[in-house]
Parts: structure tokens; C-alpha cells; sequence
């Protein structure tokens, strides 16, 4: 079968054997993959990964027990292994056993076909296209701040970042209530917020005054309850910190390669509260798409098949991409 390969040096679309079933598993005949930015940060080093890259797929269930078979379906990405303490706590995604699709130890969905455990599937309703469908984990992840912090109707909320999903976040805290300001760099992308009555702002780093550079990770606007970093950057923290107001929350959502410096007497004196966020719940993002209350679609800034990945993966590096996805 094809697939896009990383091998520590370049992802190239090369011939590999197709995956194998084993006990528990299933093998799922990819239609749409999406490329995120986490697959480009593992082209800078991210997890020293090497294999198949991707990790958001929809596709068809051709090989595995026989109730799934022939299923449309997406797939949870953690491959946990459901004995230890932490899975008994139903905490899959943090299994320390765990291999995570196209990230750690397992082959990715940027391929012809790939092996997913049973109890990660999730059959998509037929009202989901595959198009929809392909932003379920991406989704998840948006929604797994909800899981993780209250956000009460009213709080005010920061999102920075303006790409895939910063655009996600910002609807899934607008649907729950929350009044959120979206900053980010490219007026094209938060144009897509304001058009569903989400406030947005074109970062511009402080005026410190003529001759004097602006101090790293200034933010000009009000500080809020809930910031959440989406940039994608390692110079993001320190800008995120000093938007929050003081004993509000603080969700970084970014993972990238590169080193962040961290000052903790500005978290220590505001008394912020550090929430990592990574995975989420399918279900939540499931319902979503079928009651069409978060807009995926407009979202989509380019498809290629699977022959053209590797320009595919290109594509999704350009400044002011959204997602690119690929076909087969």
C-alpha cells in the first residue's frame, strides 16, 4: 500500500505492507486524512518519530470483527492498553503502555489503509460527510477544555492562535457560553469567526515607543478568566501568561518541538492555573457535527490525494494554511 513516511529526514510517499489484524484490532481502509500541526512539529524533531504519519482519518472498517465491518468510522488515537491503573480510571489517553497514531510507536492514517484498536472506533452518522467527519479528533480536542475547566456563561475567554484549532476552540467556547475574543494573525481566518458573532482581534504586539523594541510576548487588550494558547509557538506561553488575569486559568494547547523559557514568579504572584490539554471525547465532537453547531467545512483550504501527500504536507506549512486534507 502507500503511505507518507517520515523518516527522520524527509516524508516521502514510498510502497509499505499493508497492516496486519491482530487480537483486538482492526484494520480501516482510510477515505480522508487531515494534516495538523502536529504532524509538521514531528518533522521538526517532535517525539523522534519515525513511520506513517497522520492521525485524523475517516474511512471504511474492511478487516476485523465482523459487526464492524464495512463501517464508516473514526478513531480515537491512543492505543492504551486497557490493564493498568490508569486505564481502570478511564484514562486511556494517558496510559503510560500507550502507543499514540502517527505520533508514538504506531503507523499513522496518512496511508491507504490502518490498524486501530476495536474500542477506538466510533461509527459516523450518515448526516456526517467525510469531509466533516475527518475534523472528529481535532474536535475533541477543542471540547476537551470543557471536560477539563468550568467555563460558566459570561466568563471571558482569550483564545490566541487563528489556525485549525484555535478556530475550533473558539466555536466550541462561544456554543458553551463563554465570551470569547479570537487573536490571531490573518484577518482571512478570523473573518470566519465574526460571521457566527465571535469577537476577534489582529494581534499587534505593544507600542513600547519610538527606538525600544516591544517586550516579548506582549499583549495589548484586557487580560481574561480563561486564556487558552493555540499559537502553535513556543514563544506563545509567555504572552498567554500575561493576558490572565489574575487567579483565572491558563489551557495550553500547543505542541511543538522547540523549548519554551518559563517564568514561574509571574504564575506564583497572579496565582494562575496551568491546564495542559491535549485528547478529548469523540462523542461530544460527534454530536456536534451532526447537530452542524460547529463549522467545519469552511475550514478547508485544500485536498490532494494520497499520490501527492508529500506536496500535501508542503501545503499545510504555508503560512495561513488551514487544513489540508488527503484524499484517496
Amino acid at each position: 500500500m502507500r503511505a507518507l513516511v517520515w523518516d527522520g529526514t524527509a516524508a516521502r510517499v514510498i510502497d509499505r505492507d499493508p497492516p496486519s489484524i491482530t487480537a483486538g484490532m482492526a484494520v480501516v481502509e482510510v477515505r480522508c486524512a487531515g494534516i495538523c500541526n502536529t504532524d509538521l512539529e514531528i518533522t521538526k524533531g517532535y517525539m523522534g518519530f519515525r513511520g506513517t504519519l497522520g492521525h485524523e482519518f475517516v474511512g471504511e472498517v474492511v478487516d476485523g470483527p465482523a459487526a464492524w465491518r464495512g463501517r464508516r468510522v473514526v478513531g480515537e488515537i491512543n492505543f492504551a492498553c486497557g490493564l493498568c491503573s490508569t486505564c481502570a480510571r478511564g484514562l486511556g489517553r494517558h496510559c503510560p503502555a500507550r502507543t499514540v497514531m502517527g505520533i508514538v510507536g504506531a503507523d499513522g492514517a496518512l496511508a491507504e489503509r490502518v490498524a486501530v484498536p476495536v474500542a477506538n472506533l466510533h461509527a459516523v452518522d450518515d448526516r456526517v460527510d467525510d469531509e466533516e467527519a475527518v475534523f472528529t479528533e481535532p474536535l475533541a480536542a477543542a471540547f476537551a477544555i470543557l471536560e477539563q475547566v468550568r467555563v460558566a456563561p459570561g466568563t471571558s475567554a482569550l483564545v490566541f492562535g487563528d489556525g485549525k484549532l484555535g478556530l475550533l476552540i473558539a466555536q466550541v467556547l462561544h456554543q458553551a457560553g463563554a465570551r470569547v475574543l479570537a487573536v490571531g494573525k490573518h484577518e482571512e481566518k478570523l473573518a470566519l469567526l465574526r460571521a457566527q458573532g465571535i469577537a476577534t482581534e489582529l494581534f499587534r504586539p505593544v507600542d513600547p515607543g519610538a527606538g525600544a523594541a516591544p517586550p516579548q510576548g506582549a499583549w495589548a487588550g484586557e487580560p481574561a478568566e480563561l486564556v487558552v494558547e493555540a499559537t502553535g509557538t513556543a514563544e506563545g506561553f509567555t504572552r498567554a501568561v500575561r493576558a490572565t488575569r489574575p487567579r483565572g486559568t491558563l489551557v495550553l494547547k500547543s505542541t511543538v518541538a522547540g523549548l519554551s523559557s518559563v517564568h514561574l514568579a509571574d504564575l506564583v504572584v497572579h496565582e494562575i492555573t496551568v491546564v495542559g490539554s491535549r485528547c478529548g471525547l469523540f462523542d461530544p465532537a460527534l454530536r456536534a457535527l451532526e447537530g452542524r453547531t460547529v463549522d467545519v467545512r469552511s475550514l478547508v483550504s485544500a485536498r490532494l490525494p494520497l499520490e501527492r501527500a508529500e506536496e500535501a504536507l508542503r501545503a499545510a506549512a504555508a503560512p495561513g494554511a488551514l487544513k489540508v486534507l488527503v484524499t484517496r
